[in-house]
């Protein structure tokens, strides 16, 4: 017996899953390392992960995500392109139904040595899955990722600042339409060790030469590097289709293949790209016997497979540390008995450094549930009851309190105050049903269920003996008479079974006999007595038998109607006709003594009394003695049948099918009509009332002795038409048909119309043409073009019998128009009208992700994710449905179209349970809904608050003076909780913090950030009696003062010793260290000593004997170095130890100059693609302003453009130039004393490649 669904339960409740040994905590959240799919596979539909507050019916839940994103680079085309090194993750708690999402954001690359120790990771699509990564998921007690992982250098991933939930919920453009490819690589599934092959085509039919494909993995691995035993690339030229193939062959595929591929295809300025997806699938292995520090270590460099298409050779590359001999031990042990956030430390102090693997095959490891017993004593496997007697059915529970439910083959049982047929009981611990007047319907199935458990029983309703009270009586009766048999049982409603000699008397619905039944009698009714209904006839019932005899005789013969000899002309019918009593007897015909038996021409009728021989047309043969002889009789009547022969038509020599004569239009018919009769008979042909003279022109009629002739000279469409021939003679006349039939090509038919339009596709429809030509239609031809174009295109091959048809494969958001041809067996017709024209369009798929956002007592909001496929029609907006539970009357909640996706039903009863769907709208219609599974309770519930700090808020969050602060607090709770804000224990002044609060966040926001804004913010959440607090510290720090006094201490040699003090304003931040300079007294150019210096104290070396020197120094924090740098008040002058030199004073040299070019630029030829550079050098003093100009106009932030200048050398780099970057560059060098500039010319080359 089938176990009761969740639908049967009576409250509707879907069960929540809780772990054996949480003691009604709920469960603890899940974390999975996942890869970000490309925008490319966002694009084509693939649904992200989404998780709510309870635990999943699937096996593989995943309301935590740790993602590993990729970073996102500047647009191309409208689209995100991803770029490795972003880091991101993405959480969820179980206990609440929200989703916090952190992913990586764009960044600067962290350097060497934060880099994580040669790890990387590839996005794998999951075709068999309704997530579109492929996940490493493991359980943690909390939300938040181990701290281990967060800030180690060597963590297997790092984690990076997050980004707002909206904007990974952000769909991504589509991107352009293909512009190369016609046939493009299909995203794939392959096992380990398995082959694959993805195939891409080019059509060369506008192309002078072979177009250049390159394969990727990733954004920037080129796999022709790659090929070998494990790769293979392929390309092939079909000379008839004019379409390059190219394949990438993997084979024996591992698991590190799995990832993102691109094809790349170039030809001169024309440029396609497709993505797609590679999973490789591990095998099924038991997990008792793995070693799994062998398993999960990464190979090492120069094995067999070294070389190969191993993508992690790319990654930077440590020393393997030699591993200590440690005993063995059964890590899996470990790691069952460990909390979630030791797996990492457990995977690293035995060398597993494959992390993503542990986590996936210990996902996959069986659960161990605990069962407990419900019934102490359950059903027995049957029991058996008279019918019409009382059953009771007696369980004894083991805990009294767990809800029990009966059920009857599967169906519940539910207690009804109007009727006493089930009777529940509760005795203690029993628990008892009763049955009164048990009948066969209860005979059935029974089951009970407490919580998890069901015990079964089988009931069996015993029916008694039925007796015959009165038997039949035997009846004698003639044919045609009724016959009524009666008998009487004991038991109304019993079952008897009616039969002949021993043989079940049919009672269907053709057959002679009729049942009865009125309360305990049965009646046996034969309304049309024959002589074969004579025999035995009995009753059977389960306790009796009860038979009679019944005879049936004939009736005396009586003639009402006797035959009538009759005279007949040669080819009429002949009717002979009689009446007897009585009427059901049959009898035989005889003609000369011969029976006659009954053909095509002959038919013999009986009904009731007349008995009639009907012969179709008479013959010669037909004359002579007719008798009739009632079976059963002596007695016989007879009749004579005289025939002549009248003038005939011999038609059936001719063997004209329907006596149709068909003839093509435009040529000439000779009909000859074969005739009879003696005497010759006078022959005149019509049409209609028109008599066919022999003297016409183009019709014309001749008649011999044995024949007659039409001729028509040339046949025209109106020549159609039945022609009558008439023949007389003395003995009579004759008459017969011919029919002309003039075939033509058809007419052709009206403009068909187009009445249903689909995304690719259409409905046309048409009516035959008016005039078929003569000759059934034997199909139609379609043609379709593009409304702009002139060019029509047949459809069809084969001719189409209906008057329907449906275009396929046609361009969305394209108009075209259709018309048709008409075909029978003389020729097509011309073409139709076209039809108005069309655009096909196509509904959106349905809405994805739909979920309850909120409840109120009288509200349900709902909100959802935008279709996967929109078309060329758009979307015009969402309809939202609801209905109660129980019910299928759908109610639109939303007159009017929302463009949200996000919506609240209004107006709810309280404590009704609805189900919502939400359908997309546009132009083309309205989408399949998308419904939620389980019904809503339309009941606010008090949810206690709860502050989801983010985190990096639960560290000190630093911002630099006048940068903005905008922070933003998520927390729960229901209804509204009440949000407050203190600032070191006191009241926050809006005038210098805003704060604003919505339903599930709080946020605080500082234009423009102060060091007075500096402390520790103090957040509560109310909800009634409920409070829960949370604690930000913001930190504004500035740049520090100047240190407060430099002084020259000691001056020695070529060596200068400093003393300072640290600065009164460190900015709010610790002094990381100081900058020293130093500076000639002559030039007073300064130039840096060290940096980063900690100390307050320092010994400047290798000075220059003669010089003097002044020094200063910044003071540096987190923030960057002080404004300005205190300098020595007296300047250190290097001399020559035991000498003394008298300076002479003199004049200096003035070596300003302006601008001038040593070398010019030279006119340069570059290759399209290479990158090339522009070379000059300058002399001037002081140093000049350079700048380059092409074609006259300004180089300002151009990427394709980078400018050097390093010792007067002036360097412009072009990358990658093309067609487009030659002209005429020009550098100009200015400074206050003049300027100059050089000029050259560029010229960029394109490399042609013959096919």
């Amino acid at each position: 017996m089938p176990e009761p669904t969740k639908k049967d339960e009576p409250n509707g409740q879907p069960e929540e899953s809780v772990a054996p040994e949480s003691s009604g905590a709920p469960p603890p959240p899940e974390i999975s390392l996942e890869v970000s799919p490309p925008p490319e596979a966002v694009a084509e539909g693939k649904e992200p992960v989404e998780t709510d507050g309870k635990k999943p019916e699937s096996t593989e839940p995943v309301p935590v995500q740790a993602v590993v994103a990729q970073e996102p680079c500047p647009a191309v085309n409208g689209s995100i392109q991803p770029q490795p090194g972003g880091v991101g993750v993405k959480e969820q708690a179980e206990s609440a139904n929200s989703t916090l999402k952190e992913e990586g954001t764009c960044s600067p690359p962290p350097p060497d040595d934060a880099k994580p120790a040669a790890t990387t990771s590839s996005p794998t699509p999951q075709p068999e899955d309704a997530s579109s990564t492929k996940k490493l998921s493991v359980e943690l007690p909390n939300d938040s990722v181990p701290v281990p992982a967060m800030g180690r250098k060597d963590s297997v991933w790092s984690l990076g600042e997050g980004q707002a939930p909206d904007e990974l919920d952000k769909p991504v453009d589509n991107p352009p339409l293909s512009t190369l490819l016609i046939e493009r690589p299909l995203s794939g599934a392959v096992t380990v060790g398995g082959d694959i092959t993805f195939v891409a085509k080019v059509e060369a039919k506008d192309l002078l030469r072979k177009p250049t494909i390159k394969w990727f993995k990733g954004k920037w691995m080129d796999l022709a590097s790659k090929t070998g035993k494990h790769l293979q690339l392929k390309e092939t030229f079909d000379r008839l289709t004019k379409v390059h193939t190219f394949e990438m062959h993997i084979i024996k595929a591992k698991d590190n293949y799995a990832g993102n591929y691109r094809c790349e295809v170039n030809y001169k300025d024309k440029f396609d790209s497709c993505s797609f997806d590679l999973e490789v699938k591990e095998a099924e292995t038991g997990s008792q016997n793995i070693d799994i520090r062998s398993a999960f270590k990464r190979s090492s460099e120069r094995q067999e497979d070294a070389g190969e298409l191993d993508f992690s050779g790319l990654l930077k590359h440590r020393e393997h540390k030699q591993q200590d001999d440690t005993p063995e031990v059964d890590v899996w042990e470990i790691l069952k008995n460990a909390r979630p956030d030791q797996y990492e430390k457990i995977a690293f102090m035995y060398g597993i450094t494959d992390l993503r693997g542990l986590l996936k095959r210990l996902k996959k490891m069986p659960k161990e549930e605990k069962k407990l017993e419900a019934f102490a004593k359950k059903l027995d496997p049957a029991y058996q009851v008279d019918k019409g007697g009382k059953i009771r059915l007696v369980v004894d529970l083991a805990d009294p309190t767990i809800e029990l439910k009966w059920y009857k083959n599967g169906q519940e049982i539910r207690p009804s105050p109007n009727q006493r047929k089930y009777i529940f009981e509760h005795k203690g611990t029993q628990r008892i049903m009763v049955i009164n007047n048990c009948s066969a319907n209860d005979d059935a199935a029974y089951s009970v269920v407490a919580g998890d458990e069901k015990c079964s029983t089988e009931l069996f309703v015993k029916e008694l003996p039925v007796k015959i009270v009165k038997g039949i009586e035997p009846v004698k009766t003639t044919v045609n008479e009724r016959i009524e048999l009666e008998c009487e049982v004991s038991e109304e409603g019993a079952q008897v079974k009616w039969l002949k000699n021993g043989v079940e008397v049919p009672t269907g619905v053709r057959s002679r006999y009729r049942v009865k039944c009125e309360g305990t009698k049965h009646f046996l009714v034969i309304d049309d007595a024959s002589r074969d209904d004579t025999g035995t006839y009995s009753i059977m019932a389960s306790g009796g038998t009860s038979e009679a005899h019944i005879q049936v005789d004939l009736k005396p013969l009586k003639v009402y109607q006797d035959l009538q000899d009759m005279t007949v002309l040669l080819g009429q019918p002949i009717k002979l006709h009689c009446e007897i009593y009585p009427g059901n007897v049959p009898g035989r015909w005889y003609r000369n003594g011969q029976l006659i038996q009954p053909s095509d021409r002959l038919n013999i009728i009986h009904r009731n009394k007349v008995h009639r021989l009907e012969i179709a047309a008479s013959s010669l043969h037909d004359a002579g003695d007719y008798t009739f002889v009632p079976e059963g009789y002596s007695q016989s009547l007879s009749a004579k049948i005289h025939i002549i022969d009248p003038p005939r038509v011999l038609l059936d020599s001719l063997n004209f099918p329907d006596n149709t004569v068909t003839v093509v239009a435009g040529n000439k018919l000779r009909l000859e009509i074969p005739i009879s009769g003696e005497p010759a008979p006078r022959v005149v042909w019509m049409k209609g009332e028109r008599v066919i003279l022999e003297s016409g022109h183009r019709v014309h009629a001749e008649t011999y002795s044995d024949h007659t002739s039409l001729t028509i000279e040339v046949t025209e469409r109106e020549d159609t038409g039945n022609y009558k021939i008439v023949l007389q003679n003395e003995a009579g006349e004759a008459t017969a048909s011919v029919k002309i039939k003039v075939v033509d090509i058809p007419d052709p038919p009206e403009a068909p119309l187009v009445p249903v339009v689909g995304g690719d596709w259409c409905s046309m429809t048409w009516e035959p043409p008016k005039y078929d030509g003569g000759s059934p239609i034997l199909g139609y031809y379609i043609e379709r073009k593009k409304k702009q174009s002139s060019r029509w295109m047949r459809l069809n091959f084969d001719l189409i019998k209906e008057t329907t048809f449906e275009p396929k494969k046609m361009i969305e958001g394209v108009p075209y128009e259709v018309r048709i041809f008409a075909v029978n067996a003389i020729g097509v017709s011309k073409p139709s009208e076209p039809s108005k024209a069309f655009t096909p369009l196509a509904v959106t798929s349905e809405p994805t992700m739909l979920v309850v956002d909120d409840v109120t007592d009288t509200t349900v909001t709902v909100k959802w994710r935008p279709p996967e496929t929109i078309g060329a029609a758009g979307l015009d907006g969402y309809l939202v449905e609801y209905c109660v539970e129980g019910t299928n009357d759908w109610v639109i909640s939303n007159k009017e179209l929302t463009e949200k996706t996000r919506y609240t039903i209004t107006g709810l009863s309280p404590g009704c349970k609805i189900l919502v769907r939400v359908k997309a709208v546009n132009a083309a219609g309205a989408s399949a809904p998308r419904t939620l599974q389980h019904a809503i309770l339309v009941k606010e519930v008090v949810e206690p608050p709860k502050i989801r700090v983010p985190r990096h808020l639960k560290q000190t969050y630093t911002r630099k003076v006048g940068e903005t602060v905008n922070l933003v607090v998520p927390f729960m709770g229901k209804p509204r909780p009440k949000v407050t804000w203190l600032k070191d224990g006191n009241p926050i002044e809006p005038s210098q913090v805003s704060i604003r609060n919505t339903d599930c966040d709080s946020i605080i926001f500082i234009r423009k950030a102060e060091r007075s804004h500096s402390g520790k913010y103090d957040m509560t959440v109310q909800v009634e009696n409920h409070v829960d607090t949370a604690i930000l510290d913001i930190q504004i720090v500035d740049l520090p003062g100047p240190p407060q006094c430099v002084n020259i201490e000691d001056v020695w040699g070529g060596n200068v010793a400093l003393v300072w003090t640290p600065p009164k304003d460190n900015g709010n931040a610790p002094i990381t260290g100081y900058t020293i300079q130093k500076a000639d007294k002559k030039t007073m150019e300064w130039f840096t000593c060290i940096e980063h210096y900690h100390r307050n104290c320092i010994t400047i070396t290798e000075l220059v004997v003669g010089n003097e020197y002044f020094f200063r120094i910044f003071s540096e924090n987190m923030c960057g170095l002080s404004e300005t740098a205190t300098q020595t008040k007296k300047s250190a002058l290097i001399v020559k130890e035991g000498l003394q030199m008298k300076t002479q004073e003199y004049n200096d040299h003035d070596f300003k100059e302006a601008p001038k070019f040593t070398q010019p630029l030279i006119n340069t030829f570059a290759v399209a693609g290479y990158n090339t550079t522009l070379n000059c050098s300058v002399r001037a003093n002081p140093r000049p302003k350079v700048i380059w100009m092409k074609n006259k106009i300004t180089i300002i932030d151009d990427p394709r453009y980078r400018m050097f200048s390093s010792q007067g050398v002036c360097t412009l780099e072009i990358r990658k130039p093309s067609p487009y970057d030659g002209g005429m560059y020009t550098c100009k060098a200015i400074n206050e004393l003049g300027e100059a500039q050089v000029d050259c010319k560029l010229e960029v080359k394109v490399q042609t490649q013959e096919l």
